[in-house]
């Protein structure tokens, strides 16, 4: 049925009116970003075809890109001296008492975009854009109590509770710290790593009810996708064993964040809101609208969540670009030295299209879907001896440990240990300087010098090498570039 190009334009500015992009006059009254925009709304627009994919995707832009005001809920709530936890999102104290920013535990930012910019560090002056990298000026500094700034040997320094003692106070030319130190990567290819992921979680879900159902002594192993992620083994009665490797206990693949703490695009955008901008999701806080008493309630909608997601996966892939017959021999060597045992070339999905679910359930990717979204039309190709797409990106989805050199004194860890990173997507990378977790790394070169713990065998094969195969396998990384032009398609949004 041809679609009613009035009924789609209605359903457009219907959503655009109520996105923050358009919240209250600095001079005026605040205004609700909710005004006349549910879930429900977007949902029924997206089912009937009044609201096309590229439509959600101008939505979603324009929730990436809203530098947020205060009218809009910008800001934690007022600080409070009973607080117990002052690191704690929601009334963080701010610096010098502005009321607004604190920039050493986020409130750091207007939108998604100021951390986002950069699409190609190669290019000089570098490409700025849509949904790229970060500098290193932008990495996340996230929940420290404690920056040694001053190196000091100072012994009355009070410690926190739960410092972790080998954060010693003296002067070495360490500015002791314990938080995290994250370097912004791009969301480029994101619809394909978030699709691998569900089907991994599912399967591993699978794989945790058979074991449940089995015999006692039962050994059942946690392979999906080619990637094993341990052993599960029953104890009989429904009880079992779970030696779990590179995942959590919970048998959930998370493959956002450097540490791999969000199982889907949404997920790591819910923190994100709160940590960078003191935007409090709504879907987080439904008994609680106005969780952090700034006198906004439902700073950012279900809605606006839904479509910022389906942007999110709409991104689209980096590319290949052969450098010349040096980066054909690097590829060789890149695998003959040990690099493919994490970095995976490829892996290929089952489906084509990517579900979105609200409510999301961590453990089923197939609970509440409201939209698909066809990764074909993204740009992935369609899997020639199966039913779904390739996704080259270079990764396996599992943490590993990478050695001492790199570990951090995280005092909020929890169970990821601090030596354990998720394997980077190596897609792009030529464009993406600085490397590593926090940006330490300036080149590639480096970079790899940096690798241990379980890659320091891959490591050590290529500091052996004769430096012109160094120099191919550093070409072969320099065929992976971001995607040309990234979401220009969708400007100007209004």
């Amino acid at each position: 049925m041809r679609r009613n190009p009035w009924i789609g334009a209605a359903a457009v500015a219907l959503l655009l009116g109520a996105l923050p992009v358009l919240a209250a006059d600095p001079e005026g009254p605040a205004q609700s970003a909710t005004a006349g925009l549910d879930q429900t709304t977007l949902v029924q627009a997206l089912q009937n075809g009044a609201l096309s994919n590229k439509d959600a995707r101008k939505l979603g832009l324009l929730v990436f890109s809203t530098p947020f005001n205060t009218y809009d809920g910008l800001g934690d709530g007022p600080w409070r001296s009973d607080e117990p936890d002052p690191v704690a999102l929601g009334h963080r104290p701010t610096l010098q008492g502005n009321g607004q920013f604190l920039r050493v535990n986020g409130l750091d930012a207007q939108s998604c975009n100021e951390c986002h910019t950069i699409v190609s560090n190669r290019t000089l002056p570098p490409t700025t854009g849509i949904a790229g990298v970060g500098g290193v000026v932008q990495n996340a500094i996230i929940m420290p109590s404690l920056i040694d700034v001053a190196d000091t040997f100072d012994d009355r320094v009070a410690y926190q509770p739960l410092h972790d003692p080998d954060l010693v106070m003296q002067w070495d030319g360490v500015a002791d710290y314990n938080g995290r130190f994250a370097n912004p990567p791009f969301l480029f290819g994101g619809g394909g790593t978030e699709l691998l992921a569900k089907e991994m979680t599912y399967d591993l879900q699978q794989l945790l009810a058979q074991a449940k159902a089995a015999p006692a002594g039962t050994v059942i192993s946690l392979d999906t996708h080619g990637v094993n992620f341990g052993t599960v083994t029953s104890l009989g009665g429904t009880n079992v064993q779970i030696d779990n490797q590179g995942v959590d206990s919970d048998l959930v693949v998370k493959p956002f964040g450097r540490k791999g703490d969000a199982f889907t695009m949404r997920d790591f955008d819910r923190g994100a809101m709160q940590f960078h901008f003191g935007i409090q999701p709504q879907e987080l806080f439904l008994d609680d609208p106005d969780n952090d008493k700034d006198g906004v309630e439902n700073e950012v909608t279900i809605a606006e969540m839904s479509v910022l997601h389906i942007f999110d996966v709409n991104n689209p892939r980096p590319r290949y670009v052969p450098t010349g017959p040096s980066a054909v021999v690097g590829a060789g060597v890149f695998s003959a030295i040990g690099c493919t045992y994490c970095h995976r070339p490829f892996l290929k999905t089952t489906h084509r299209v990517v579900p979105l679910s609200y409510p999301e359930m961590k453990e089923d990717p197939t609970a509440n879907i409201y939209y698909t979204v066809n990764l074909v039309n993204v740009g992935f190709d369609p899997d020639p001896f199966g039913p779904g797409v390739i996704v080259p990106f270079y990764s396996d989805l599992k943490r590993h440990y990478m050695g001492p050199g790199l570990e951090e004194t995280f005092e909020r860890a929890g169970e990821i240990p601090q030596g354990d990173f998720i394997t980077a997507r190596l897609w792009g990378i030529a464009d993406t300087a600085p490397y590593l977790h926090d940006g330490r790394a300036t080149t590639l070169y480096q970079a790899i010098s940096m690798h241990g713990g379980e890659a320091q065998q891959a490591r050590d094969n290529f500091m052996a090498l004769p430096q012109f195969l160094q120099n191919a396998l550093v070409a072969f990384l320099k065929s992976q570039r971001t995607p040309s032009h990234p979401n220009e398609d969708l400007l100007p949004i209004q």
